[in-house]
């Protein structure tokens, strides 16, 4: 994703205005967008659902919010509704505000202030680009949410913008669902509105008090993936799970920039199959105590919630509770006799009979030669890896695979890092595009390592989907351990195991999407 470089400056003159106290009771207040119908342009089919899941986590969590979708989406209203919670909003409150839709880029607006030339927008439902200068009223450019942020910091009050869309990009892999980018605006057009002017003027390093969430970096897209059987944004699904408090790694009551950014880095990697890396600005936390997101209603600004309220130890779920069903949804093209566990609901994976391949939900190749005497196998993986995937959306880990790349080709050599975790036992297996289960490590407490790695690793035949997978827990690893090792282990005895010994319990669980082919 292209960041867009003024997204979080301060305008100059707020500078000035000198900030009031902290609040004796810090609230939290959501501003949430998500458009679908582009009457104008091609329509998403996630974004609705993104800001609807948001819309309830952050109600639940006792926000106050407001929302706009689709056709009420229109940028007045918006516009309205942000200067209403800025003059609610006291110093040492938080304003979120999160979007899922399109983004595009046009010529700059004023000469010269954009290094590439380019100015990025939020294009809203009734924008039409074939009449862009009777209709550029409905954009929200990055100049223009500069002056907005800046409203909020002069007055003291947090500002997150979570931004699930796209300004640049392409991907390798043939993914069948839809991108949010739209195309870019070739004419040069006026400035929408005098702030659009004014927020060019300021730089970034004079916010203090905004924090930017992209849903990927300038060289990505934002694809819309299967989530749960339907399409959805990857970041608005992570982000949404992180205010239900699953971010909250400590049980304090708030989300640091940390505690954020461990959280939205593993689980949209796992979400979306390793096809985004979200871009968090500034890069670097201001310090290491930086709430973004305050849970507990009722704390002073700038209190530490965990000393205040008490420190909590977190609900741990069974995965069952997070929506796994034990199944999957798989369509067959030819004739063949129906795996067990493959008549679940949604979006389904696709097995091709005659040629053996096995596609994803999102349209990826999973796995190649696929015969029917493997197909059991590579439904109970997929089966296996959502199970795993709602442990990690509780409690994920952090794991490395480097080059970066959402696919690699035959030859290509890799190195995987699965550094020392928050437990002292640690087992580490692939899950194959074959369906094989290959056990690779398991360390247990007093381990002197406490890390793994494979440093010279080079793609070869099969090609498919493989997913490292790396636990920690304090639990026994021992018995998980010895199925493991067994060289005949499949992926039902293996979630067996896991089920039996994990589920429910304090497990931290990493997820490295391997999508390799013989050429790019």
């Amino acid at each position: 994703m292209k960041m867009p470089r003024h997204l979080y400056r301060l305008l100059a003159l707020s500078l000035a205005v000198a900030l009031p106290g902290p609040a004796l009771a810090a609230q939290t207040y959501g501003l949430v967008v998500g458009v679908d119908q582009y009457p104008n342009d091609v329509s998403l089919d996630g974004a609705v659902r993104d800001a609807e899941d948001v819309y309830r986590a952050m109600s639940s969590a006792g926000f106050e919010v407001v929302k706009f979708t689709n056709e009420q989406a229109r940028k007045d209203d918006i516009r309205k509704a942000w200067m209403d919670l800025v003059v609610k909003a006291a110093a040492g409150d938080t304003i979120i505000f999160t979007y899922a839709g399109h983004g595009a880029q046009m010529p700059e607006l004023i000469a010269g202030d954009e290094a590439d030339g380019l100015d990025e927008f939020l294009q809203l439902p009734g924008f039409d680009r074939n009449r862009a200068a009777e209709t550029f009223n409905e954009i929200i450019v990055d100049n223009e949410m500069n002056a907005w942020f800046g409203e909020a910091e002069s007055k003291g009050v947090h500002v997150l913008f979570v931004s699930d869309s796209c300004f640049s990009g392409g991907m390798s892999r043939s993914v069948s669902g839809k991108t949010r980018l739209a195309p870019a605006v070739t004419v040069k057009l006026a400035a929408p509105s005098q702030e659009a002017v004014d927020g060019a003027k300021v730089k970034e390093i004079d916010f203090k008090q905004v924090t930017v969430l992209a849903a990927s970096l300038e060289s990505q897209p934002t694809p819309e993936v299967i989530i749960d059987g339907e399409p959805r944004g990857a970041l608005s699904w992570s982000f949404a799970r992180a205010v239900e408090g699953s971010a909250d790694r400590d049980g304090d009551g708030v989300i640091t920039r940390i505690e954020l950014e461990d959280y939205i880095f593993s689980n949209v990697k796992n979400r979306s199959e390793a096809l985004q890396v979200p871009n968090f600005m500034p890069q670097v936390a201001r310090s290491e105590s930086e709430v973004v997101v305050r849970l507990t209603r009722g704390l002073p600004a700038g209190a530490d919630s965990g000393a205040a309220a008490g420190t909590t130890t977190k609900l741990v779920k069974p995965a069952k509770d997070l929506g796994w069903t034990g199944q999957i949804a798989l369509d067959i093209t030819g004739a063949a006799a129906r795996p067990k566990n493959a008549e679940g609901t949604g979006t389904p994976f696709r097995w091709d009979v005659a040629s053996g391949v096995f596609y994803t939900p999102n349209g990826d190749v999973a796995g190649e030669n696929v015969g029917a005497d493997r197909i059991q196998s590579v439904v109970d993986k997929f089966v296996l890896l959502d199970f795993l995937k709602a442990m990690a959306s509780q409690n994920p880990g952090s794991v490395s695979l480097k080059p970066v790349r959402d696919i690699y080709a035959a030859g290509d050599r890799l190195r995987f890092d699965a550094p020392p975790g928050r437990y002292p036992n640690m087992l580490v297996f692939n899950l194959a595009n074959t369906g094989e289960v290959q056990f690779l490590d398991m360390q247990a407490a007093g381990t002197e390592s406490g890390q793994f790695k494979l440093t010279d690793v080079e793609v070869v035949k099969p090609y498919g989907a493989d997913h490292l997978i790396t636990i920690w827990t304090a639990e026994p690893v021992d018995a998980i351990g010895a199925v493991l090792a067994d060289p005949k282990v499949t992926p039902q005895t293996l979630l067996q195991a896991l089920m039996t010994r994990l589920d429910g319990k304090e497990a931290s669980v990493a997820i490295q999407p391997l999508y390799t082919r013989e050429t790019l």
